[in-house]
């Protein structure tokens, strides 16, 4: 009932305040938790976010929900999209190396419900409707000096697409956020991620034959057919991310960590090798995890 009113930007950033914060504390707190980590033992807070505006942003809301102490630095990330929660992952894991007694909480919510524009019927609107979910997540980060039994980062990679800022995005209106999401992503997805993720491979003597996990970001169907495409992968090889978007829809910056936490889930303990971590947002840009299992 509440979208068949009208609703401006501000009502909007209000509920995601709201709610963002409420569900942030809790994810936060469940990754607290099953790291055995106490409040006051965290340095860092990351938080990652598109779908809404704060000031001061979630993560000062968090300090103090969450009894974390006055020192802890904190980093907000906004408007990375689908590609925040692994560029939350590697902004936290470059502070870890260079702090390894480090204890850092990543967090991301997207409502991205709030962004829905009763009265878009561009084709845009409606695709985003049906792919879009709203998520919450937090992953706890540790530097070597700390006990931790997850994924090792090994090393993380950033690429830029130049000249590609109406692929996806934001258009801000005063009735809120309209989606900016170009059809030809699959075909972006299909001519540059064997480039784009081999290269990175190549640094580290690894090809995409030797990742034994692909925990990519599930932007939608038809792009993860196109990385199965630019891959040379598998269908089985997708099924964790398939089964994530098929269960909870794209809910932009947090899918991935829901991709690993359903990887956790299902890991056989003591395994071993490589895993590749990878997401897609505005810019056009890719944010990608090199990861032992």
């Amino acid at each position: 009932e509440w979208f068949f009113t009208e609703h401006d930007l501000a009502e909007k950033s209000a509920v995601y305040c709201r709610e963002a914060t409420r569900l942030s504390a809790a994810a936060a707190e469940l990754a607290m938790d099953r790291a055995g980590w106490q409040a006051a033992e965290v340095d860092y807070i990351i938080y990652v976010n598109t779908t809404g505006l704060a000031t001061p942003s979630i993560d000062a809301r968090l300090i103090n929900v969450l009894g974390l102490r006055p020192e802890i630095r904190r980093t907000p990330i906004w408007g990375l999209g689908c590609a925040g929660g692994a560029a939350g992952l590697s902004h936290a894991h470059h502070y870890a190396l260079a702090h390894p007694e480090a204890r850092i909480l990543v967090v991301t919510t997207e409502l991205c419900g709030l962004t829905f524009l009763p009265h878009d019927a561009s084709k845009a609107n409606l695709v985003a409707t049906a792919l879009f979910g709203d998520g919450s997540a937090a992953a706890a980060v540790s530097g070597d000096q700390v006990a931790g039994s997850g994924l090792t980062v090994l090393d993380t990679r950033s690429r830029f697409f130049p000249d590609s800022l109406d692929v996806m995005g934001w258009t801000v209106l005063q009735e809120g956020l309209q989606v900016v999401f170009a059809k030809r992503i699959p075909q972006i997805v299909e001519e540059t991620a064997a480039a784009d993720l081999g290269g990175f491979l190549a640094m580290h003597d690894l090809k995409i034959a030797d990742m034994e996990a692909f925990l990519l970001h599930p932007g939608g169907t038809k792009v993860l057919e196109a990385y199965q495409t630019a891959l040379a992968l598998e269908p089985a090889q997708l099924d964790l991310p398939r089964s994530v978007l098929r269960d909870y829809g794209n809910m932009s910056s947090a899918t991935v960590l829901y991709v690993l936490e359903r990887y956790l889930e299902q890991r056989e303990p003591g395994r071993g090798g490589f895993g590749m971590v990878s997401a897609l947002g505005p810019g056009f840009c890719s944010e990608s995890l090199l990861v032992g299992l």
